[in-house]
């Protein structure tokens, strides 16, 4: 199938969608599913495909252009795999919903741009779809209106800064060369100056740098994530926030090229290691500031910051492992985090719209499915041995190491030591504990929300099991970049210092499980009590609390807090009052009255003789 089929059912699926949610809500759903598993089934054929198509001549002159590779294909089978889950999850979330077809015409109008984005074969499809994704997002981040509405607003602020420092980019590459087709320009660039290749990667990293949150340009993700409806919350965490790593790779090794990216500067002050210790802060700040969030939204969105900076040190280091980690860990870090915030909006749905950690817990034996999914969700984000997780993070940890860099590897140990503290609240507070009396009577999430989380799961061990299935792609995108192959094997990756074999990691892990299961197994029976029967450091819990972790973490919050603010955020919101200020001001300008503006014209024209008649005398 030819590519422009491909977004031409993309694109007019999201509008028929939207057409027959005027017919009947059933057709809708049916139509939205229909066509979210028909781009599944359609990316999946062009695996291995290698093409590029004109699609479009005319265009003031510019040829517009399509292409498939394995980079595209990686990130276009994870856009669509992730947005049919999502999908097929929304049909009971968003059932009561008012605005819902809106909301679906929204959700695949963003996944058409998105797959656009990573087929796009020149600068100006990428750039128009770059801003059809970005408006789309603003007005689903704006579903809920009221602090939804902020939330949009400041991310579409940041993502037109973003925008704007594109357009520049694509416009100096079209003046300097006469050409937007990406592999054009990506031969024009190798004889041009260091200082212009320097400035083409700092134009675009701000681009980039604000979708992927790399701090400080994080600042709209938090209230974009918590404030989104679930559903599209997993799509915005898992897949439209790695846009940005996409296009990382894009400048870096694609249009610059991996050894001139790799050796622009020396030293401390060479792009990729600014790049790295960015990674590097982003990695350990949000991380912590996580551990001080009651809303699990809020928490899952500072952890998606964090685990973006594993993904950007990953990539920007410049070697085999690096890249293929920071690849990987995109895809990983999509698959847990869809996974968790699916888990919350099952809850959320269940609970009639609670999320706070502190009004929840004991929902374990209510609701399984979202259990066992925020289980495995948090082992794949902390890295924990046969998930996924843990494979791109040793990849990243040994490139590190190997590297000589211990104060970049000793932040992504330290981001996940943050983790470990921060989602083991998350867990406990959520489904472990004493089951609030409100809750007795919880209904369970439908089999439209659990077949999504049962899938993902499955996704987390079997990519943790057999790593070899994805960084099979992975390793075919690091040497179209320039980079060495690497052994790659289904159990996982051989290298001169050792071998990650999950199959030996697995085998010991089962060996273990068995012997500690007969231990218990043997060992003296519990006894069941009332779940007020039960102490903590010699008192008892208070009925008015489901559990004592409430204030698990107050003595980090009182050491921490004052030191774990959003430094960056507070410096934004004082430059908007400021250009507030100033727009107020000026607008006493306009009075209304006719007088003020002859006296405006008097005094310009006043203004302009004084500035002739000195003019004439010097």
């Amino acid at each position: 199938m030819s590519l422009e089929l491909l977004l031409i059912i993309a694109f007019s699926g999201a509008f028929l969608t939207y057409l027959s949610g005027k017919i009947s809500s059933q057709l809708r759903d049916g139509v939205a599913v229909l066509i979210s598993l028909g781009l599944v089934a359609i990316v999946s054929f062009l695996y291995n495909v290698q093409t590029e198509t004109v699609f479009y001549q005319g265009f003031f002159g510019i040829s517009l252009i399509l292409r498939m590779n394995s980079l595209a294909w990686f990130f276009a089978i994870a856009i669509v795999s992730f947005t049919a889950l999502c999908i097929i999850y929304s049909l009971s979330y968003m059932k009561d919903c008012e605005r819902s077809n809106y909301y679906y015409f929204m959700m695949l109008l963003i996944n058409a741009s998105m797959l656009t984005i990573v087929l796009a074969g020149d600068l100006v499809t990428f750039f128009v779809a770059w801003e059809i994704m970005s408006w789309s997002t603003f007005l689903l981040i704006s579903y809920n209106r009221n602090g939804a509405l902020q939330a949009g607003i400041k991310y579409i602020v940041l993502s037109l800064i973003g925008s704007m420092c594109m357009l520049v980019g694509i416009l100096s590459i079209y003046t300097s060369f006469g050409t937007v087709n990406i592999a054009d320009v990506a031969n024009h660039l190798t004889p041009s100056s260091v200082g212009y290749k320097l400035f083409l990667l700092i134009i675009f990293s701000i681009t980039f740098g604000i979708k992927n949150a790399i701090m400080p340009l994080h600042t709209w993700l938090p209230d974009a994530y918590a404030e989104s409806p679930s559903p599209f919350s997993a799509v915005l965490s898992g897949m439209l926030t790695r846009m940005g790593v996409f296009g990382f790779l894009l400048i870096m090794y694609v249009i610059v090229g991996m050894k001139t990216t790799l050796h622009l500067g020396r030293g401390f002050l060479s792009f990729n290691t600014i790049l790295c210790w960015l990674g590097a802060i982003t990695i350990v700040i949000p991380t912590f500031i996580a551990m001080l969030q009651n809303d699990a939204k809020k928490l899952l969105a500072w952890h998606g910051i964090g685990q973006g900076g594993y993904m950007i040190v990953g990539i920007a280091f410049g070697t085999s492992l690096g890249a293929a980690g920071g690849i990987f860990h995109t895809l990983n870090h999509a698959t847990y985090i869809v996974l968790l915030f699916l888990s919350v909006g099952a809850i959320e749905y269940s609970t009639n719209g609670l999320r706070d950690l502190n009004s929840l817990g004991g929902l374990f034996k209510k609701m399984p499915i979202a259990f066992f999914g925020g289980l495995l969700g948090i082992s794949g984000l902390i890295g924990v041995p046969l998930t996924n997780g843990f494979v791109s993070k040793w990849l990243i940890y040994k490139t590190l190491i190997l590297g000589n860099a211990p104060f970049l590897a000793f932040a992504a140990l330290l981001g996940t030591w943050g983790t470990v503290l921060s989602v083991y609240k998350f867990l406990h507070n959520l489904f472990l504990g004493q089951l609030p009396e409100e809750h007795k009577e919880i209904k369970k999430a439908p089999l439209t929300m659990q077949i999504p989380i049962v899938i993902l799961s499955f996704t987390i061990i079997l990519f943790g099991i057999l790593p070899g299935l994805p960084l099979k792609v992975i390793n075919s995108i690091i040497v179209a970049a320039g980079f060495q192959a690497l052994d790659i094997n289904i159990w996982g990756v051989t290298s001169e210092t050792g071998t990650l074999n999950m199959l030996n990691i697995f085998a010991a892990i089962a060996v273990f499980g068995a012997i500690f299961w007969g231990i218990f197994k043997v060992a003296r029976k519990s006894t069941p009590v009332d779940q007020y029967d039960n102490y903590a450091a010699g008192a008892a819990v208070p009925k008015n609390k489901y559990h004592y972790t409430v204030e698990y973490y107050a003595p980090f919050y009182r050491m921490g807090k004052p030191f774990l603010k959003d430094i960056f955020d507070m410096f934004y919101n004082r430059i908007a009052e400021a250009i507030g200020s100033i727009c107020d001001s000026v607008r006493k300008i306009y009075t209304g009255y006719v007088g003020s503006y002859v006296m405006y014209i008097v005094l310009f024209i006043a203004s302009l003789i004084f500035v002739q008649l000195t003019w004439s005398i010097f």
